[in-house]
């Protein structure tokens, strides 16, 4: 885990960038400005001039934070990787607000519990890729070895069993109710989970996944996932309606001429006579 300044300086950058990406201004331009922005008592400014040099080179911004994996999480490249691809439907500002997201809530000293679920929330809500998704959320350095081995083992039952339920067989409210029972519990777990997200994991079974992730926001005050926000098409509405009064008017001109017999149709067929052969 890094310090809590550097986190403070990613979520700046990545705020900055989600502002300005996929505005005029192309990537290397943008980190070439925003470099000098964020505070050079951390690391960013190095791991900045690092993507930049790669950038300039490749024109990609994933294989250079790969090669930074001791600053950048796993889980964060993957995101930068998708939004490059161009077969994704994941955008740049999109990914640059949920890492923006990610890094405030490291801020505010996160838990594991809370950013698994925020990184699966990201994976669930963009459509990405549950097997690469959870391959780079493992390798995540707030989770230890057990919360590793059992992300890593979701990939085989993510689709097959209820999601609530692998969140409640490895929770405290389950091995409380198996001890209630008088069952063992040493075959079972990890139990990596508290009691209260067992109960609500409970509660949800049997239901979309996004009902699970808002009832752990509520009352456990886990971090949201950014929605993509909806292009705003209002820019578009006046150049249209004022193309779309202009034809009318043209419409009505034509009318006018027509009904005082003073159309003259040869104004329209003059400059194309060459295409129609008409007698002079």
């Amino acid at each position: 885990m890094l310090d809590r300044d550097e986190y403070i300086e990613q979520a700046h950058l990545f705020e900055l960038l989600h502002e300005q990406a996929g505005g005029k201004f192309p990537i290397q331009d943008l980190l070439e400005q925003l470099r000098h922005e964020v505070l050079a008592t951390t690391r960013l400014p190095m791991a900045m001039e690092y993507l930049l040099t790669e950038v300039k080179h490749s024109g990609l911004l994933g294989p250079a934070m790969r090669q930074l994996a001791h600053y950048f999480t796993p889980f964060q490249t993957y995101l930068v990787d998708q939004s490059e691809s161009d077969t994704g439907r994941f955008m740049m500002n999109t990914a640059f607000k949920v890492m923006q997201a990610e890094a405030e809530y490291r801020v505010e000293k996160a838990n594991p519990a809370g950013m698994f679920f925020f990184q699966f929330e990201v994976l669930c809500r963009n459509r990405l890729s549950y097997d690469r998704g959870l391959t780079a959320m493992s390798g995540d350095p707030i989770y230890d070895d057990r919360w590793s081995k059992w992300i890593l083992g979701l990939r085989a039952q993510i689709g097959l069993i209820d999601f609530a339920d692998l969140v409640f067989l490895v929770s405290e409210d389950y091995r409380n109710k198996l001890k209630a029972a008088g069952k063992p519990v040493d075959d079972k777990g990890p139990f990596l989970f508290g009691e209260k997200e067992g109960r609500i994991a409970l509660a949800n079974r049997r239901k979309d996944p996004l009902y699970l992730f808002s009832a752990l926001q509520r009352h456990l005050g886990y971090p949201a996932v950014p929605k993509p926000v909806p292009a705003d098409e209002t820019q578009d509405l006046i150049p249209q309606m004022a193309r779309r009064i202009e034809r009318l008017e043209a419409r009505i001109q034509l009318m006018e001429e027509e009904r005082r017999a003073s159309l003259d149709i040869t104004k329209f067929y003059e400059q194309n006579k060459h295409r129609l052969k008409l007698p002079e």
